[in-house]
């Protein structure tokens, strides 16, 4: 049987999993796909499923599996299927974001303020900060205070990150210092033909901005110049939690994983010029998507 423990936590992952994919009503949830996703067994995904049946949020059918009973834009993601606070890490993970974003959370926040808040025990509260503070959008302070770094808050500023991020890299990979790094482009292809192939219908939200994140990063660090790349991954640090904010249309990411890998082709081909051309218009392209959901 599973563990009751792990049954509030998969629950979280799966209604992230539906509103990521903008899945609608009456959409199956195949249970293996599930257990694949997640990287567990079968038992906790049936017993997630069992809950989340019982909240009106899934159907069963005989012989025939588990199907959406609601759309997933009308679940809330802070409160997926009516978890109390502290159930599930992805969950709070999602909370906080959220919370910051709105301004719910200040700018300076103690340890036992985020303990009361989200009703965590302080290891299990520290596991998700850490895991924040690695991604760059909060700072531990002496003592036990955390502090929220800076991010992008408007449409206005979401757009304009975009436009410096296109010139920043197109111009980045016209340096003449720039040189192509074997092992990173080696790296970049195998996880963009990856999400390319099938990645972009199952991995997190995170783990898709992750990826794209790296790949953009790794090309302006074959430019050798540390202002270059240390602007672009401050800019990726502010763009995170909009990014959160904004619906992913995962139908367009096998087109953009095709774009990243031309973007490879032309560089290795010799045709840096091109290349840097079509990185811009890449990245400009990406705006004109994005920006209106802000």
């Amino acid at each position: 049987m599973a563990r009751s423990s792990l049954t509030p936590q998969i629950s979280g992952n799966i209604i992230e999993f539906v509103k990521a994919n903008g899945m609608r009503k009456g959409q199956h949830l195949p249970l293996q796909m599930l257990a694949d996703t997640f990287r567990v067994s079968r038992a906790p995904i049936m017993s997630a499923l069992r809950s989340l049946e019982g909240r009106g949020i899934v159907r069963a059918e005989p012989n025939r599996g588990y199907f959406l009973a609601v759309d997933g834009d009308d679940l809330e993601l802070s409160r997926p299927d009516g978890l109390k606070d502290g159930d599930g890490d992805e969950v709070i993970y999602f909370r906080i974001a959220e919370d910051r974003f709105s301004g719910k959370l200040a700018e300076r926040v103690s340890e036992s303020e985020m303990m009361r808040l989200y009703d965590l025990p302080r290891s299990r509260l520290l596991k998700i900060l850490h895991r924040i503070a690695d991604e760059g959008w909060v700072e531990r302070l002496p003592g036990n205070g955390w502090s929220f770094r800076q991010t992008l808050t408007s449409r206005q500023s979401y757009e304009d990150g975009y436009a410096f991020r296109a010139v920043i890299e197109q111009q980045a990979m016209l340096l003449p210092s720039f040189r192509p790094d074997p092992e990173g482009f080696r790296h970049a292809r195998q996880v963009q033909t990856e999400l390319g192939q099938g990645g972009y219908q199952t991995w997190s939200r995170a783990d898709i901005f992750k990826a794209n994140n790296e790949f953009h990063e790794m090309l302006v660090a074959c430019s050798r110049n540390e202002f270059f790349l240390d602007a672009i991954k401050r800019i990726n640090r502010l763009r995170r939690l909009i990014e959160y904010h904004i619906t992913i249309d995962r139908s367009r990411l096998p087109r953009q994983t095709t774009e990243h890998l031309h973007i490879l082709d032309l560089v290795e081909d010799g045709r840096r010029n091109e290349a840097a051309a079509f990185l811009y218009t890449h990245i400009m392209g990406a705006s004109r998507i994005k920006t209106p959901q802000v």
